[in-house]
């Protein structure tokens, strides 16, 4: 980015000003610390030496009650506190940096969590009839995202949403698999609300391909079998093989074996989108998430994807977040986000019937 903007010299000026600025503070830290103990050594030396003179003379000139075996003690007590007392320095110093290192710690670790389960919280394994949403709405602080979002994704079935950036649809995928809580309204699975199951377990019911896809710095075979050790090659394979990915996978230096590089750098967008499929199909889930899983693929990449993607979702409960309309066109209700706010919703041709955002939204992707 720097070289295509032509703006080395700037980047370069302010990358040094910031080096600069944090060598002088670290050389001011390692100065103080590297001058405390020659300090303390030279000081307890000068008390030293005081003592010995006003000391000695009280002595010598037989003055006070001070003789010379009760000064000798004093001397050699005296000389016995001055190493923990100089320690002292160096105790106060690494204190402080750890005190500075543990603020930024806690300011972590004790924020709130939020859907902590509750005591006794349910078991849950799958999705026997519906998942619904009643009057939910969602800030961020002040600023409102959902309002009196109402529906219900039944088993079996697929809901799209729709809408312009920003109108709600990541933020209500980020509800349904708990992420956040609800301000207003609730969020309910077969009747029961979502934050009185256990959470680990209704995590485990969903499936999510997001248009940003998470690799991990490993094998191509350890990526599909993420976090399951129990997964056998032949699995994996049958999972690659239904997302389309086992034959550029086999194409690879090391077939299954190959790692992919950090994020899978090594690998194209459609690529690693379709990795991310065959780990989504090999989890099996009882519901799934596909949020805009296309939207960064060429046409060549999005056919082999949706293909796949269509097979994920063959007779499975499906909640699909899309830019590109046409790849939604037959879900069994398509819900139209403006503004936070459900404005439309039926399917594909009543909603053209219309003529209303939802057929503006098309008509713009036609042009």
């Amino acid at each position: 980015v720097i070289k295509a903007f032509a703006v080395e010299s700037f980047a370069s000026k302010r990358f040094g000003e910031t080096s600069s600025s944090l060598a002088k503070q670290q050389a001011s830290v390692q100065r103080r610390r590297d001058l405390a103990s020659p300090m303390s050594e030279f000081l307890g030396a000068c008390v030293m030496a005081v003592i010995m003179w006003y000391g000695g003379r009280m002595v010598l000139n037989g003055e006070g009650s001070l003789g010379a075996s009760g000064f000798i003690t004093y001397v050699i007590i005296f000389s016995q506190l001055i190493d923990p007392a100089k320690s002292f320095t160096n105790a106060f110093y690494n204190v402080k940096k750890g005190m500075a290192s543990a603020e930024r710690i806690e300011e972590i670790l004790f924020q709130p969590t939020l859907d902590n389960n509750q005591v006794g919280a349910k078991a849950v394994k799958t999705l026997n009839q519906s998942l619904s949403f009643q009057n939910v709405g969602f800030s961020y602080g002040e600023r409102n995202v959902l309002s009196e979002v109402s529906f219900e994704l039944e088993r079996g079935k697929t809901i799209a949403l729709v809408g312009a950036s920003g109108s709600g649809k990541s933020t209500l995928a980020d509800l349904t698999v708990r992420f956040y809580a609800p301000t207003e309204g609730s969020i309910l699975l077969d009747g029961i609300p979502i934050k009185a199951y256990d959470l680990q377990q209704y995590r485990a019911l969903f499936g999510i391909v997001s248009q940003d896809t998470v690799l991990f710095n490993d094998s191509v075979h350890a990526n599909i079998a993420f976090g399951r050790l129990d997964v056998s090659r032949e699995s994996a394979e049958e999972a690659a093989r239904a997302a389309n990915a086992h034959a550029f996978i086999m194409e690879m230096p090391e077939g299954y074996d190959t790692n992919i590089g950090d994020r899978g750098v090594r690998l194209s967008g459609g690529q690693r989108q379709r990795l991310s499929i065959a780990r989504a199909l090999l989890r099996n889930p009882e519901i799934l998430i596909l949020d805009e899983a296309t939207s960064a693929l060429d046409t060549e990449s999005e056919r082999a994807v949706q293909d796949a993607l269509t097979r994920l979702m063959s007779e499975r409960t499906s909640l699909v977040i899309a830019h590109r309309l046409s790849t939604i066109q037959h879900a069994d209700e398509i819900l139209v986000l403006s503004e936070g706010r459900i404005v439309e919703r039926g399917k594909h041709e009543d909603l053209l019937a219309q003529r209303g955002v939802y057929h503006k939204l098309i008509e713009l992707q036609q042009v």
